[in-house]
């Protein structure tokens, strides 16, 4: 039986290695893709005609004089201003990850000492309202900003998606705290620390993967939100999503495709930098958040 497993090990390899190999390039072709059209015009990368169109760029190089050219992204960031949308969602993402992970970790911690009964409904609460879709919850704001005239302004948002947020990163941070023996906080008490100080000085060190992991997913809600943003924030204080969306424009105002796709990978790129400068602390915070410690 062992031969025949390790007759069977090669190919069986060679199998997983071409499903990852094939994965990858699924994965990643529709942004490779995005990337190399964002150096066209319109009429290459959207060609009806000839798709070969977007590979040589024949209509690019008859209007610049060469097969790539820096338009879209000329017009995205500097005609239409794509770098106020990039400060406001710098903004926006910032306040909303410390502001869900300071009150996540608080909370968290708590709710994974607190001996009392009610604390597994406190989590069920809050898992109920994370399943509530975000529009609905939206709407719900949009009478009372409108009355106290707080509407279209990147705070009234912040408080939103931190609200939206804060559930989800309750429960993860929670089952982060769980997984850390409560031993840890009797010894720092015994040699001297307050409740607080063995939270800050003890508990926080041996978690912090999973707060950078927590705190990764808190950006990854706001950077990508369209949703609430786009109902909550006016004109002059969009984020980057309901920019891009506003560059595709409507049936009554003309946009601009290619600044679109230009401010599509402006917009993704940062994301593939910020991964993998994470990714040790992204996966040792998924595995203590999996395994029982």
């Amino acid at each position: 039986m062992a031969a025949a497993s390790e007759r069977r090990s090669p190919g069986l390899r060679l199998a997983t290695n071409g499903f990852v190999i094939v994965w990858l390039i699924m994965a990643a072709f529709p942004f490779f893709w995005t990337l190399w059209g964002s150096f066209k015009v319109e009429l290459d990368f959207f060609s009806i005609e000839n798709w070969a169109n977007a590979l040589t760029g024949a209509n690019t190089e008859a209007t610049y004089g060469a097969p790539f050219t820096g338009a879209g992204y000329y017009g995205a960031w500097v005609q239409e201003e794509f770098w106020r949308p990039v400060i406001n969602t710098s903004i926006v993402c910032f306040c909303v990850v410390v502001t869900s992970l300071t009150l996540g970790t608080l909370g968290g911690y708590a709710l994974s000492r607190s001996g009392f009964p009610y604390t597994f409904w406190l989590l069920i609460t809050a898992l109920i309202f994370r399943s509530v879709p975000p529009i609905t919850l939206v709407s719900g704001y949009l009478l009372p900003f409108f009355e106290w005239n707080l509407w279209g302004i990147l705070p009234t948002t912040i408080i939103v998606l931190v609200a939206i947020n804060q559930p989800f990163t309750l429960w993860m941070l929670h089952s982060f705290f769980r997984n850390i023996p409560k031993d840890l906080d009797e010894s720092a008490k015994v040699d001297g620390c307050t409740q607080f100080q063995a939270f800050r000085h003890v508990i926080i060190p041996v978690m912090w993967p999973g707060v950078i992991t927590t705190g990764l997913f808190s950006f990854l809600l706001a950077y990508n939100d369209f949703a609430v943003t786009s109902m909550l924030l006016a004109e002059e204080n969009r984020t980057m999503i309901p920019a891009i969306n506003a560059f595709l424009g409507t049936t009554q105002t003309e946009g601009n495709v290619m600044f679109a796709v230009a401010a599509v990978v402006s917009t993704t790129a940062p994301l593939f930098i910020l991964v993998m400068f994470f990714q040790r602390q992204i996966v040792s915070g998924l595995i203590a958040g999996a395994v029982k410690g």
